[in-house]
């Protein structure tokens, strides 16, 4: 069986003395939507930053089409095609929708601008608030922003943490509409999400972390369907 594009394998870490992660295992193949899903403090979000390289792992590696990256830095990361979006302070409020994406592209040295026009055509609010401070936008439209900036990297995984935290059920769905338009462009998407129930909905592949291991690990349907699951992290 051919190795997964992106996998974190047996990752067992945390900040300090105290690990978090216990032998936990994430992958992701091109084009698919990768869930991590589980109760508050299972380790989800470190689990994620240790994928991208802000976590130093006490055990386990990652591995990128087969390379072992695990020693190297976020920004030599970015550079082999990954992209994370954080939860919070991900946009520069002072400047404008525009600058924020040319940020994005700053380890690029080619023309960047049929990137935007993807980005543009991705999120269109985007193209008419372009001049606008990104401070001054909904919720919404910044993770909207965060996303675009992560995208003019051109990458070929897309890391998201909690992309719809704090947002009203309608923007929730669009912005997940949106992630599906990415991933059917062959970008790989690893996502954590407190949303677990619509989440899973859309996911290729579900991992539910309990404690920092991994609980459940299926298709996003099956783990929707299974009774354990639904009983003890979805709400019945």
């Amino acid at each position: 069986m051919a190795e997964p594009f992106l996998i974190g394998e047996d990752m067992t870490g945390g900040y300090g003395a105290a690990d978090i992660l216990h032998g936990c295992t994430l992958a992701v193949d091109p084009g698919q939507i990768a869930v991590i899903v589980g109760p508050n403090g299972a380790g989800k979000s470190t689990a994620m930053k240790a994928m991208f390289g802000m976590l130093k792992l006490r055990a386990g590696h990652v591995r990128l089409m087969g390379e072992d990256i695990t020693a190297l830095s976020p920004q030599d990361r970015v550079a082999k095609g990954m992209a994370f979006v954080p939860q919070t302070s991900n946009i520069f409020t002072s400047m404008t929708v525009e600058e924020n994406l040319e940020m994005g592209a700053f380890l690029r040295e080619d023309d960047i601008k049929g990137t935007m026009a993807q980005v543009y055509d991705l999120f269109p609010i985007l193209k008419d608030k372009r001049r606008q401070a990104a401070g001054e936008l909904s919720g919404g439209q910044r993770q909207q922003v965060a996303v675009g900036r992560a995208l003019m990297t051109q990458p070929k995984v897309l890391m998201l943490d909690e992309p719809t935290a704090g947002v009203s059920p309608i923007v929730m769905d669009e912005l997940f509409d949106r992630i599906i338009e990415v991933a059917r462009t062959g970008i790989s998407i690893l996502m954590v999400e407190q949303n677990a129930r619509q989440a899973l909905a859309i996911a290729d592949k579900g991992y539910v972390l309990v404690q920092g291991a991994n609980g459940f690990t299926d298709t996003g349907q099956a783990l929707l369907a299974d009774p354990d699951v639904r009983r003890s992290f979805l709400g019945g």
